[in-house]
């Protein structure tokens, strides 16, 4: 997803995740403004956090970010992002990707160990004159 952060604003998105369950994120500035005179560092924070308040990923003045984390606990999980105040404000663009469960696993790697049905067909010949 993408989505809009202005200056000195914070915004946080949630997940219901269940307990043992894989959770993986990517986020990252869209586009970030190089060489303005007026933006000497474009960046902003993230924190996800469990139900009862457990930071389980924090990045304070970063640009982009992965974190990854096994959930201990049912509910909602947090990750509430945050824009320090700029004179004159600005819009920054965030490109977030958070998968938990099922999206968040390979499963490649699960097709090639057992269900993948095996077709036995006869040899082939080719014969050169």
């Amino acid at each position: 997803m993408r989505f809009d952060m202005h200056s000195g604003e914070t915004k946080c998105i949630s997940e219901d995740v269940k307990a043992d369950t894989l959770s993986v994120g990517s986020y990252s500035i869209v586009d970030p403004i190089k060489g303005d005179p007026n933006v000497t560092v474009l960046f902003f924070g993230l924190q996800v956090t469990s139900p009862h308040g457990v930071s389980y990923h924090y990045g304070d003045k970063v640009e982009k970010g992965t974190f990854a984390f096994t959930a201990s606990e049912n509910g909602p999980y947090s990750a509430c992002f945050w824009s320090p105040l700029r004179q004159p404000p600005l819009t920054t663009i965030v490109e977030f990707d958070w998968r938990s469960g099922v999206e968040a696993r390979d499963w490649s790697n699960v097709a090639k160990k057992g269900n993948i049905e095996v077709i036995v067909t006869p040899p082939q010949f080719l014969y050169v004159t």
